[in-house]
């Protein structure tokens, strides 16, 4: 019987592939015999210091920097995958933003996946056919207070990925998101009330503190959302394309 999660021969590109999701995703695709990674982030320490078995072409790299996308449209001549996961973080009141910081989370979080994904979806086109996810949040679904420009980005993505598997079936590819609720990773450490959260309870039971309201009593980790996405990738997924997949511990409900 065919493993329908093998990626054998296949390539895939990761967004914010130094840490959290991305990293836990590269090392998926990795251990599930990914032919080839291509990895994109600001953090070159993170992306040298990833430890993967298969072949890999870093890029250190700003997502929202469309000099960068269009040099890689012209090198990419093929692509199986891609993980659109590059983001930022933004905790404030729509009332209390400032618009500089509206405009850094924008074009990160939706103007930077915007990019990355025409560069896939042409390279993917080239290929004839794959399959996509992009990273977008229950926060782009229900409304969380105080989270301002995150959740408008998010929602934006969610309806991106719907748009692009609209379009891109035709060509065979597959285009989806996932919506996931709070994940630990690094993501959290910018909110000043999560730094003072961290000063009085120390981490983990500040973590703890942030799964109130959720069913499941915890927060996913990297590497569950990273098999998420997995799935979603694979061949097992072939019937399922414009999709926005919650996986938020029962948070919505």
């Amino acid at each position: 019987m065919k493993n329908e999660l093998d990626f054998s021969g296949r390539s895939a590109l990761i967004t914010g592939a130094a840490s959290g999701i991305g990293a836990a995703s590269a090392k998926w695709l990795d251990q599930s015999g990914i032919g080839k990674l291509i990895l994109i982030d600001k953090d070159a320490d993170g992306l040298a210091a990833m430890e993967l078995s298969c072949d890999t072409e870093l890029h250190t790299a700003d997502v929202s920097d469309e000099g960068f996308w269009n040099g890689l449209d012209v090198t990419l001549d093929s692509l199986d995958h891609a993980i659109v996961n590059a983001g930022i973080g933004a905790f404030a009141p729509i009332a209390d933003h400032t618009f500089s910081d509206w405009r850094k989370v924008m074009s990160v979080n939706l103007d930077g996946a915007f990019l990355t994904l025409r560069t896939a979806l042409r390279a993917m086109k080239k290929s004839g056919g794959g399959s996509a996810v992009l990273v977008a949040s229950i926060t782009g679904h229900k409304a969380v207070p105080a989270i301002g420009a995150y959740g408008v980005a998010k929602a934006g993505v969610s309806h991106m990925a719907r748009l692009a598997a609209a379009e891109g079936a035709a060509d065979k590819i597959r285009v989806n998101a996932i919506a996931p609720g709070g994940v630990d990773t690094a993501i959290w450490d910018a909110g000043e009330a999560f730094q003072k959260m961290v000063e009085e309870q120390g981490r983990e039971a500040a973590l703890q503190a942030l799964a109130v309201g959720t069913p499941r009593g915890k927060l996913a980790t990297s590497d569950e959302i990273a098999g998420n996405i997995g799935y979603l990738l694979s061949d097992a997924a072939a019937n399922i394309t414009g999709t926005v997949q919650i996986s938020d511990g029962g948070f919505s409900l």
